[in-house]
């Protein structure tokens, strides 16, 4: 598996060969970042907001999952899990899904803009054992640093990716850097990373290490 980080809640996941694509969240460029480009075989999209719907950014005819469900597609097992983008169930800003993908025998959650102060005993349940996380801590649209550690300490995944946090070039205000997340976390060195490759046996001594994207 390798995954790639455009910036926002933006990845491009493709499997073991690179034969197969999946993108989470492609945003539009009025945000200030480059969108991804090219093809994918699947796009997931959390929310109906401008930084993670431009589905029209992405070539070929890809299967597009925009809400809760399971879904199958080309031997990726997608499950989406309802969620809200804010803390007053879904009043402020709607709602959320929350993405679990399983590839090459590894499990990634994508949290989506997540915007409740914790999950839900259900949500929980749901979610079950997770490789990767990837979680939003620039707070303001979604949780924040401290909200973001105590949800990756209940799903305890072997590799955690913040996600949704301040970048140069951003034009969405009000985020913060990545920062106060790791220090919630007990990082005290950066692993600053420009792609992720691995397999299923890289994983096994991991425990909740937290890796950023270069962008």
């Amino acid at each position: 598996m390798t995954i790639n980080w455009y910036g926002q809640s933006c990845f491009k996941i493709s499997n073991q060969g690179g034969h197969l694509a999946l993108i989470i969240d492609p945003f539009d460029k009025s945000i200030g970042l480059i969108p991804p480009r090219g093809a994918a075989d699947i796009v997931l999209v959390s929310h109906d907001h401008r930084d993670h719907n431009n589905i029209k950014a992405i070539a070929g005819a890809p299967f597009i999952v925009n809400g809760p469900g399971e879904y199958e597609v080309k031997g990726v097992s997608i499950n989406g899990i309802a969620s809200y983008h804010d803390k007053k169930e879904g009043e402020e800003r709607g709602s959320n899904t929350i993405y679990l993908i399983e590839m090459d025998k590894i499990k990634v959650c994508h949290l989506g803009d997540f915007g409740q102060e914790k999950l839900s005993d259900s949500q929980l349940e749901a979610i079950g054992d997770v490789d990767i996380l990837m979680i939003p801590v620039g707070g303001e649209y979604t949780i924040g640093a401290s909200e973001a550690a105590k949800i990756a300490k209940q799903i305890e995944p072997r590799l955690i990716i913040p996600m949704h946090y301040k970048v140069p070039h951003l034009s969405i205000d009000g985020l913060a850097t990545p920062d106060d997340f790791l220090k919630e976390m007990g990082v005290e060195e950066k692993t600053v990373i420009e792609k992720l490759t691995l397999k299923e046996k890289d994983l096994s001594s991991k425990e909740m290490e937290v890796v950023l994207f270069k962008i």
